[in-house]
């Protein structure tokens, strides 16, 4: 396995409020802001961090659909306007459906790897509630392979994919404590996010999240498997951090102790036009997983801080196992355990996670990262969990469609 041939800092995070039904100040019949707003806000808080914003060399926008939901392309020509330094230098868009995000970032990573940059504004956005959700699942579903798929597929698109890969789990492994783990899931999530003003479900006040996500799916209402809390709600949002090399972090006036390491720096693809041989497991991510810690010299074990992609609580439950914190099987008793929660041996999502946090779908793969960089950093304020030697590590998991575009990262402190 390479390892990376020099050293990558991620540094300035920063993300907006992640908008949509959940929040209080929310009304589909309002006005909202638009893309533009978001991928402004982001950067120029980001930027806003480093001494010299002129040591910025490149910028690159991570999005899925904004020429659908917002009828805007040509998203990397906006960061001039955010960063006035960035004006005349090299500037895009990359897109790998829910995945964008981490392509982004690797991207920057690509760009200093190759010494064509030193330092590298990377931004992740989305503007989802711009249509009916009816509209908006067939949008999504361009992250599926369409023309074989959508045809045929349910109104919810990728609800019933991963409705699918819980009702094959449930037949191979048992059902009733997986929707017990499915429900604990969502209240970590739920209580997480209460933590971070940012988030999605920050006013969530259910005063019983367990037995709120323990609610009968219904086919006829929704779907056979899973129920509406089992799914990442409609999100618009964007996060942005500063990818940079050592001599990049020196030239932007940013101290090692205000950055975070690359230690892995992983990305694996699936094959579209096939479905999953084994619906109850995550192939492309165990792989990425495996390929990131090989290239960290790392160990599941060694985890002490995890951000999963739950689009959905089975696949948080599918990503455990992918990743090795637990066996084929044994995602419930681990979650049930105790050993995920904000205080456990490895806390996995905590500042909410897709559920939780929310999901703007071009947004996640950076915030990811921006919220590895905060914990390591000592900078996470209400959602700071303790990361200590013995688990020096922090891991990403980014997806995009059906397991298919797997973005991961491991950080470590510097």
């Amino acid at each position: 396995m390479k390892k990376l041939r020099k050293k990558i800092f991620g540094c300035a995070p920063a993300h907006t409020v992640f908008f949509g039904p959940g929040r209080k100040e929310f009304h589909p019949k309002k006005p909202r802001p638009g893309i533009e707003h978001y991928i402004l806000e982001a950067a120029k808080d980001s930027v806003a961090q480093v001494k010299n914003p002129g040591a910025l060399d490149q910028g690159v926008v991570g999005n899925f659909m904004a020429a659908r939901f917002n009828r805007q392309a040509h998203l990397g020509a906006l960061l001039p306007e955010a960063c006035g330094e960035l004006l005349h230098k090299p500037c895009m868009r990359v897109e790998g459906a829910c995945g964008s995000g981490g392509l982004a970032v690797i991207a920057a990573a690509n760009a200093i790897l190759s010494d064509m940059a030193d330092a590298v504004l990377v931004v992740g956005v989305e503007v989802q509630n711009t249509v009916k959700a009816m509209y908006g699942a067939d949008i999504l579903a361009g992250a599926g392979h369409y023309s074989r798929q959508r045809k045929d597929g349910h109104v919810y698109f990728f609800p019933d994919l991963f409705s699918r890969r819980a009702g094959a789990y449930y037949e191979k492994y048992g059902r009733e404590d997986t929707r017990r783990a499915m429900a604990e899931w969502y209240a970590q999530a739920i209580e997480n996010a209460r933590r971070n003003p940012k988030a999605q479900e920050f006013h969530n006040a259910d005063p019983d999240p367990r037995a709120t996500a323990m609610t009968e799916p219904n086919a006829k209402a929704f779907l056979e498997h899973i129920n509406v809390f089992d799914c990442s709600k409609v999100s618009d949002g964007a996060s942005a951090v500063i990818l940079a090399s050592e001599e990049g972090l020196a030239n932007l006036g940013v101290a090692k102790s205000d950055a975070a390491e690359f230690a892995a720096v992983a990305q694996c693809e699936g094959n579209l036009a096939r479905d999953p041989e084994d619906p109850a497991r995550l192939d492309t991510t165990a792989a990425v997983a495996s390929k990131a810690l090989a290239m960290a010299g790392a160990k599941p074990s060694d985890l002490g801080l995890l951000e999963v992609h739950d689009c959905f609580t089975i696949t948080g439950l599918l990503a455990l196992e992918a990743i090795g914190l637990a066996e084929p099987g044994r995602a419930a008793p681990y979650l049930l355990d105790g050993k995920a929660r904000f205080d456990g041996e490895c806390p996995v999502n905590a500042t909410g996670g897709l559920i939780g946090f929310g999901h703007p779908t071009g947004a996640t793969g950076v915030r990811q990262v921006g919220d590895m960089v905060m914990q390591l950093t000592g900078k996470a304020l209400d959602c700071q969990v303790k990361i200590g030697d013995a688990r020096p590590y922090a891991m990403s998991i980014n997806m995009g469609g059906d397991d298919k575009t797997l973005v991961s990262f491991v950080l470590r402190a510097t």
